[in-house]
């Protein structure tokens, strides 16, 4: 049997961007054992993550280094595929012993794997999870195994769960509504974001033209003070409820599976959403490293949406220059063919 770790050892969204990967290599290999390096932070999501056997925690303390590798030696691993590659990754693999180890060949950590694939993510020529894909597809090809293409949905959250947080949320709001959408106005700090005015005047907007709507505002550790700001915002007509997690991650996980929309920055709620193919609105910077297209969500075909700055003189960073007015053209199509529309 192989015993594989597979490290994806940095933020949220990024590691739900891996779930596909991980699902790969499960149904093209269902009797190895794939277990997941992970912060501690993104523990609850790898433990929910269904094809993950096993999870290790990986403790940036260099107290605990020498800890953590004789804890991965003590796996016994026969591969090592390093989604997220640094020196401290290839480190880790190295000093385990573990005899195959792959990353991305890039920057000079990639001489201390012994297997590497030339990817030049910067480039953003293709979504963050096809990259982690194109990794997965590069191992099973070395070792003469068929790679099983996967598809979203990839969290499946219980018809039975989302429909007990959906009416917690229903009550929560007090009104009548037919929808529930979500806001994130947060950012986690990992990506430019919409201001609070530029989202009250989405919502704002989002009630005047379409019935029955209740506005759920999420926010993650540190950003309940801008949720609340936005919801001052809020004209008496828009049905908000502030929503604060008090549950651990994984509840957070199956509140946004039972959303009809998800409208957010390029951060974790969003990728959550994704991957639970709730339909997602993302606004990115235009930067190269931080595109629409690198950090595309995993829904399916046509329940994505995008919107960056536009292309002028000013700062392609500059999220202000986003034209909420503009973009409900481009916005109100695809809420109908998402069926969020009456």
């Amino acid at each position: 049997m192989r015993k594989i770790i597979v490290v994806r050892n940095d933020k949220i969204g990024d590691f739900m961007l891996a779930w596909p990967s991980f699902a790969m290599l499960k149904k093209s290999l269902p009797d190895a054992q794939i277990d997941a390096l992970v912060p501690a932070y993104t523990k609850p999501l790898a433990e929910l993550c269904p094809w993950i056997d096993r999870v290790i925690v990986d403790d940036a303390d260099r107290s605990q280094q020498a800890r953590l590798v004789n804890e991965i030696k003590a796996g016994n691993y026969s591969d090592y595929i390093c989604l997220f590659s640094t020196t401290r990754n290839a480190q880790l693999g190295r000093k385990a012993k573990i005899a195959y180890r792959l990353a991305p060949a890039t920057k000079w950590a990639q001489f201390l794997f012994n297997d590497r694939l030339k990817q030049r993510r910067s480039q953003s020529a293709k979504p963050e999870s096809e990259y982690n894909l194109d990794l997965i597809r590069h191992f099973l090809k070395k070792h003469n195994i068929a790679p099983v293409e996967v598809t979203a949905p990839f969290l499946d959250v219980e018809q039975e769960i989302k429909q007990t947080q959906r009416n917690t949320l229903l009550q929560k709001l007090g009104k009548p509504v037919s929808k529930l959408c979500f806001i994130h106005a947060g950012s986690g700090g990992s990506a430019n974001n919409l201001s609070i005015t530029q989202y009250a005047q989405l919502i704002t907007l989002l009630n005047e033209r379409i019935g029955g709507l209740g506005f759920i505002l999420t926010a993650g550790p540190g950003e309940e003070t801008q949720a609340k700001q936005l919801q001052a915002l809020l004209k008496e007509n828009v049905c908000s409820y502030l929503y604060q997690s008090t549950q651990g991650l994984i509840s957070f996980c199956q509140t946004i599976s039972c959303g009809d929309l998800f409208i957010a920055g390029s951060t974790g709620p969003l990728h959550i959403a994704g991957a639970a193919d709730v339909p997602t609105v993302g606004f990115f910077p235009a930067k190269r490293s931080a595109t629409p297209l690198r950090w595309k969500p995993l829904n399916s075909a046509g329940r994505h949406i995008a919107f960056t700055p536009p292309n002028h003189d000013r700062s392609q960073e500059d999220m202000s220059a986003i034209d909420i007015n503009l973009l409900m053209h481009s916005l109100l199509p695809f809420l109908q063919k998402n069926n969020f529309t009456d």
